[in-house]
C-alpha cells in the first residue's frame, strides 16, 4: 500500500484527511478521549495546537507519531485495519533542501523491523518498505502537468504555514537549480495580527477568527477588527511578493501557480496585486499528498486509477 503524506508546519496531509499537526503525549491512557493511539509504552492524542516550527521535523519523533496517526487514518479508510501491512511511504521535500534532506527523511521513517502500535484499540504492524521523497510544489500541479508542458518558464509558490517555497518549471520540468523559499507564512502572518489586534482593540483573537474572515465567513467581530485583519494580510502579501522579487522570481513577467493553504486564504489580495500578472490557484490543501501518491505509483509500478 501506498502512504502518502504532506507533513506541513501547520497541518498534516494525506490524499484523504487532513488534521492540525498537533499531539499531546500522556503516560496513562486518556479516559476521555476517542483517538488514541499507544506506542512504545505512551499514549498520544492528537489536539487543536500545532507543533512549533521546526525547520528539520526529523529532530525528535514527534512527525513519526503523527505519521503513525496519519497511517492509521488511511488504513482505516481502507478498510485495512489489518494485524500487517506493507507500507510504501511517499513523503515530501523542501525543494531548496531537496538533496541535503532526502537521505535524513528515509533514515526517519525507515526502520528495519515492523512498527507496532494500537489505534483506536486496534493492534496495529506495518513495515515501511520504502521511503520515496518527492519536491514539495512540484508534486501538487502533476495531474495538471500535460498542460504546463508548452510553458516555457513558470512558477510555482507554496504559501505554507510558516514558509513560502519556490520551484521554476521550465517547460513542465523542475529545475530543482533554482529554488527560493523565505520563512514567511501564514503563521507568522497570524502571529503578527494577532499582536496587532490586541495592541490596537484591546481584543485576543486567535488563527480561527483571521482564517474566518480571509474565507469571507460570517463572524461576530467588530468591523474594525475585520479591517484590521484584512489590512494586515494586504501588507503581508505585498511584502511576501516583493521578497520574491529581490530573490529573482519577478510574477510580472512570469506566470505563477500558486498552492498551500495560504494561497486559498491570499487568493483575492494575490490577484488584485500589479506584482502578479497572470495566476492559476490548486485550491485543494492536499494536493502535494495526491502527487505524492500519483509519483509513487509511476515509480513503484502500481496501476494509476
Amino acid at each position: 500500500m501506498i502512504l502518502a503524506i504532506d507533513h506541513g508546519n501547520y497541518a498534516m496531509k494525506t490524499p484523504n484527511f487532513s488534521f492540525v499537526a498537533g499531539i499531546s503525549e500522556h503516560t496513562v491512557k486518556p479516559p476521555m478521549a476517542d483517538e488514541i493511539l499507544e506506542y512504545e509504552g505512551k499514549y498520544w492524542t492528537l489536539t487543536g495546537n500545532r507543533l512549533s516550527y521546526m525547520r528539520d521535523k526529523t529532530q525528535d519523533n514527534r512527525y513519526f507519531i503523527l505519521t503513525l496517526f496519519a497511517a492509521a487514518k488511511e488504513l482505516e479508510a481502507a478498510g485495512k485495519l489489518t494485524a500487517f501491512e506493507q507500507i510504501d511511504l511517499a513523503v515530501g521535500l523542501p525543494p531548496e533542501h531537496y538533496g541535503s534532506l532526502k537521505s535524513k527523511f528515509a533514515q526517519y521513517f525507515k526502520k528495519p523491523d515492523p512498527v507496532r502500535f494500537v489505534y483506536k484499540d486496534k493492534p496495529i504492524q506495518i513495515m515501511i518498505r520504502n521511503v520515496l521523497g518527492y519536491p514539495q510544489a512540484y508534486a501538487a500541479v502533476i495531474p495538471h502537468a500535460s498542460q504546463l508542458l508548452h510553458t516555457v518558464r513558470m512558477f510555482i509558490i507554496d504559501i505554507g504555514g510558516y514558509t513560502t517555497d519556490v520551484l521554476l518549471l521550465r517547460n513542465g520540468k523542475p529545475d530543482l537549480q533554482f529554488c527560493r523559499s523565505l520563512e514567511m507564512g501564514v503563521i507568522t502572518m497570524n502571529n503578527e495580527i494577532i499582536r496587532k489586534v490586541s495592541a490596537l482593540h484591546d481584543m485576543k483573537i486567535e488563527d480561527d477568527h483571521i482564517s474566518a474572515v480571509l474565507r469571507g465567513e460570517k463572524t461576530i467581530l467588530p468591523a474594525d477588527v475585520v479591517e484590521t485583519i484584512r489590512q494586515a494580510t494586504q501588507m503581508h502579501t505585498k511584502d511576501t511578493l516583493n521578497k520574491l522579487r529581490e530573490l529573482q522570481v519577478d510574477l510580472r513577467s512570469n506566470p505563477a501557480i500558486f498552492i498551500g493553504g495560504g494561497s486559498i486564504l491570499f487568493r483575492d489580495f494575490l490577484e488584485k496585486s500589479s506584482l502578479v500578472a497572470q495566476a492559476e490557484f490548486v485550491e485543494d490543501p492536499k494536493a502535494n499528498a495526491v502527487g505524492y501518491q500519483i509519483l509513487a505509483k509511476k515509480q513503484l509500478g502500481y496501476p494509476l486509477i
